[in-house]
């Protein structure tokens, strides 16, 4: 604009440049006077002037038109006949140059035109709320920008170089837009100097969070939680001024420790729920004003530090279902904390307040100089080091630890002087590690010690001392025996005899040997380095996966073929690689990317000899890892990947990255590669419990005998009750059934198949979605009105436990009308105990009154799980404590037992209360909720008649 004015006042200043002072005509009229000449330039200039001027305002009035008509309905002022900036909801400046355009919750649909970054004087674009649609046009360079909200649309796009040139911009808010493509936080954000407020929770964002906040100065709330975010915390958060930080339930899981918090003083309110986050939670001392700590779902492990427990502004803290070990924390009567109720939540070595075990305290402290590895945190459990603890052996008598055997864990770190204080330590194995640092002078007044093996380590510092009887095995450590951080230069002489020429002599000769030796070593290592790649990638090339002694081989080949996959897999910048043992998963951080070569050579290309099932919406592969991991693979078929089916893909991977139970079956990874979709889980090498009950003979197999069959009812009636009361959400399968319920080696069960969850409404209110499940399964309700509760799976699962008694399908069309339709059919079998008895599977055994008694109360609740009306229901929780007698009937170890419970001096309270928490999935209210459901739900079969309806099978 201005170099145009500049143009023309030349233009017109200039001699003989006026455009007219040649026109023949006007000279001879009157020839102009240079004093007239000056003021007719003068006045075309002004004239030229406001004409470009008014060029620039059609700007603002050609947008404003332009969003008139892009958007629907635009509010009723909006007419051609009022000036844009006496229209509802826009305002404009003095000289009629828009500053803002505000139409929150407007109900409006289309699009927001492309040319909007032509408003140049734009300060605020809020329009959130709508369903504004298409691509959200490009913002860069409007550097009067402060506010931009437009959360809650149906935007598909953001433009990489939306932030370019944003210098004013204070808040941004796109959260919520669930039709975007996946983008990443551009670099230029850096730009945004005075940006305070960056909300973009459930906005479809991958990638990593961009190390830029060191330039973000006013940076306060950053919102970013439901996306797929991946990798680690960058280190530009410490020393930010960042007050409320969400990053929680990412699809995949950010990763890594969580140490750079502790740096983030400003803190207030911090979600980090739902996510891979590892090592130990830091000091957060220095963040005092934090009120608020979301950090359950992840896999942190070691102590709950003091300072933590001593925030004086902490009201709200969930840890469950981490690792986190030692004493139970105990915070200040205004702080609501939730721990996890089990073992399985976390592992505390108890769970009532109070001090662990003195040997359990050491070997913590002995983790925490590692880091508190997640193999350590995974067994390390209970309060009594002696039992079942991996790494730990103890003498007879499994009081006192004598053994600890770290060797080949690939443990980093140092060693610990804690180990001084077991002193029953016989033997020692750190060797094959990355451990650092010295030797702990205090090792040498172990008693009993008679191995102590560091070798193959880091090692550093003096060489201690040992008595005669310990093996002390130190090779492999070439830096033991020196100080790393002075050197070992030729006037660190010995302190024995001899005379100083000589000493001074062996020093230097000393010094060049061991260099000599240490260069040839290492061009050794990285020889055999080189060819044992050579070597693993030609067998890998010429030879089918099979199994492998060291997993970290197998560790590699999945992280070499998701960082170098094709451009069709999604990239993950850093994976779990916490090593822990042979004994552990390539999977151990679980719901990574896996790229379609690998899992293409572990299903021998999907070959037809691997096909484990098919289902409506592919084919499942039987795939084992080189490390031996065997897996099965869910291949979504590309021919029906419509909307619905990447609806499923995305639910099954949304719904298990938040849930974790021994009773539904573990997604282990996924992969995407241009219009495939492929789910990998563990594998069940049983199959599923349709092929148990109903195909049994097809693949001759035994029929289950009914102990096993009410044992996977419970296990089923578990992980429901999980999905429906005990996870951090609340869930509806809406697919129960038995093709979807799997059976390992020992025959427990876990429900698969996720792709149709919902999230379960609050209370009794229900939701109404589309009818998708499988008829016969179907609660009346819902495939009447579409309206879903928690009690559809009630129903679903009474049909299953139908199944079970009767060896029949919920629906056989084979068979009359009058019978097709199991609940139906049973119904009438309820009526007597006679009748049951002859709807009973002929393959079971009811020769014995106690199997027949427990056929009979699982028919009973078969059929008030199966009640026409919802509310007649039981919860699954209530279903579940039925089962649970009929499964783990409890009697006293000795006959006086039973009545001297109260006063039973063989088991001290914590034991007791680790006892009754064992029962891991029961409802937790299990007296009270019992009790309950007697009084709501008929108790005899004759009183079932009336909680029915009619069905048939057209």
């Amino acid at each position: 604009m201005y170099k145009a004015i500049l143009i023309v006042h030349k233009l017109f200043t200039t001699p003989n440049s006026f455009p007219f002072s040649g026109h023949r005509r006007l000279n001879k009229l009157r020839p102009p006077s240079p004093t007239m000449n000056h003021h007719v330039k003068t006045l075309h200039f002004y004239f030229f002037f406001f004409f470009l001027t008014s060029l620039t305002l059609s700007d603002d009035s050609d947008v404003m038109l332009k969003l008139s008509t892009s958007i629907s309905p635009a509010p009723s002022t909006w007419t051609s006949t009022t000036s844009y900036c006496k229209w509802d909801g826009i305002t404009c400046d003095s000289s009629n140059r828009v500053t803002s355009i505000n139409l929150a919750s407007k109900s409006l649909t289309g699009t927001l035109p492309a040319n909007i970054n032509h408003l140049s004087q734009l300060k605020t674009l809020a329009v959130q709320r709508n369903s504004i649609s298409g691509d959200l046009p490009t913002l860069s360079n409007l550097t009067m920008l402060q506010q931009v909200i437009v959360d809650g649309n149906n935007f598909t796009s953001i433009p990489f170089d939306f932030f370019t040139g944003l210098i004013n911009l204070q808040s941004f808010s796109i959260s919520d837009n669930l039709d975007l493509s996946p983008w990443i936080i551009p670099d230029t954000l850096s730009q945004c100097t005075n940006l305070e407020s960056f909300e973009a929770s459930n906005a479809k964002i991958t990638g990593t969070i961009p190390d830029v906040f060191e330039k973000l100065h006013n940076l306060q709330d950053l919102r970013l939680s439901y996306n797929n975010l991946t990798g680690s915390l960058p280190a530009s958060f410490a020393g930010s001024q960042i007050r409320n930080l969400w990053l929680n339930n990412q699809a995949v899981g950010l990763s890594g420790r969580l140490d750079v918090v502790s740096r983030m003083t400003q803190l207030e309110q911090v979600w980090l729920q739902a996510n891979l986050f590892s090592g130990a939670i830091p000091d957060l001392s220095n963040c005092s004003g934090l009120f608020d700590l979301q950090l359950r779902d992840n896999e942190l492990t070691g102590l709950v530090p003091e300072s933590l427990m001593g925030l004086g502004k902490l009201v709200n803290v969930t840890l469950q279902n981490n690792r986190l070990q030692g004493p139970l924390p105990v915070f200040n009567s205004g702080v609501v904390a939730e721990l996890g109720s089990d073992e399985d939540s976390n592992s505390f070595c108890l769970f009532t307040p109070g001090p662990c075990d003195v040997q359990v305290t050491v070997l913590l402290e002995v983790a925490g100089a590692i880091g508190y590895p997640m193999a350590l945190a995974q067994s390390w459990k209970g309060n009594d080091a002696c039992e079942k603890w991996n790494f730990v052996s103890c003498d007879s008598s499994g009081k006192n630890v004598t053994g600890v055997n770290f060797g080949k864990q690939g443990f980093m770190g140092t060693v610990s002087p804690a180990f001084a204080s077991l002193t029953s330590l016989r033997s020692l194995s750190l060797n094959d590690n990355d451990f650092v640092g010295s030797i702990p002078e205090g090792l040498t007044s172990l008693p009993d010690l008679q191995l102590l093996d560091v070798s193959n380590n880091n090692l550093s510092g003096p060489i201690p001392v040992f008595p005669a009887r310990v093996k002390f095995v130190r090779t492999g450590n070439p830096l033991l025996g020196q100080n790393v951080s002075t050197g070992s230069g030729p006037g660190s002489s010995s302190m024995g005899g001899g005379s100083s020429g000589r000493t001074k002599g062996d020093s230097v000769s000393s010094g060049m040997v061991a260099g000599i030796v240490i260069g040839v070593l290492v061009f050794v290592v990285i020889l055999v380095f080189v060819f044992y790649k050579c070597y693993v990638k030609k067998k890998n090339q010429n030879q089918k996966p099979g199994k492998v002694q060291d997993l970290e081989n197998g560790k590699e080949i999945i992280k070499a073929s998701v960082m170098a996959g094709n451009s069709n897999v999604h990239r993950v910048d850093e994976l779990q690689s916490q090593s822990s043992g042979a004994e552990v998963s390539v999977f151990e951080g679980g719901n990574v990317v896996i790229s379609i070569q690998v899992l293409r050579e572990v299903t021998n290309n999907f070959g037809e000899d691997n096909v484990l099932g098919r289902g409506g919406f592919g084919v499942v592969y039987k795939g084992e890892l080189p490390n031996g991991t065997k897996i099965a693979v869910k291949r979504m078929d590309s021919g029906v990947m419509g909307t619905k089916g990447l609806k499923e893909f995305q639910a099954e991977i949304a719904v298990l990255t938040k849930v974790r139970h021994r009773h539904l079956v573990a997604l282990l990874g996924y992969c995407i590669n241009g219009n495939e979709r492929l789910l990998v889980y563990e594998y069940m090498p049983q199959g599923t419990l349709s092929q148990h009950v109903f195909e049994w003979r097809e693949y001759k197999t035994n029929p289950l005998n009914w102990k096993q069959r009410v044992t996977i009812a419970l296990d089923v009636g578990r992980g429901v009750e999980y999905l429906h009361s005990l996870a951090q959400q609340s869930f509806i399968h809406r697919d129960l059934k038995p093709s979807n319920i799997l059976l390992g080696d020992d025959m427990r069960a876990k429900v698969a198949d996720f792709g149709l969850v919902k999230n379960a409404p609050d209370g009794k209110h229900s939701l109404e979605t589309r009818v998708a499940g499988t008829f016969g399964y179907l609660a009346p309700e819902y495939a009447a009105t579409g309206r879903v509760t928690t009690k559809v799976d009630v129903y679903a699962f009474g049909v299953v436990l139908m199944e079970l008694i009767t060896g029949r399908r919920a629906l056989d069309e084979t068979l009359p009308n009058d019978k097709c339709h199991l609940v139906t059919w049973f119904r009438r079998a309820l009526i007597s105990k006679e009748n049951i008895t002859k709807a009973i599977d002929q393959t079971l055994d009811t020769n014995e009154e106690e199997t027949l008694e427990s056929i009979c109360k699982v028919a009973e609740l078969a059929g008030h799980c199966t009640a026409r009306e919802p509310h007649q229901r039981p919860d699954m929780g209530h279903a579940v404590n039925v089962l649970v007698p009929l499964v783990e009937q409890w009697k006293p170890s000795l006959p006086d037992e039973d009545e001297g419970y109260g006063n039973n001096q063989r088991m001290n309270l914590p034991q007791l209360l680790q006892r009754l928490q064992a029962g891991e999935g029961t409802s937790t209210m299990f007296d009270d909720s019992f009790g309950q459901t007697q009084s709501s739900i008929p108790s005899k079969p004759s009183e079932l008649a009336d909680t029915f309806g009619t069905s048939d099978c057209r």
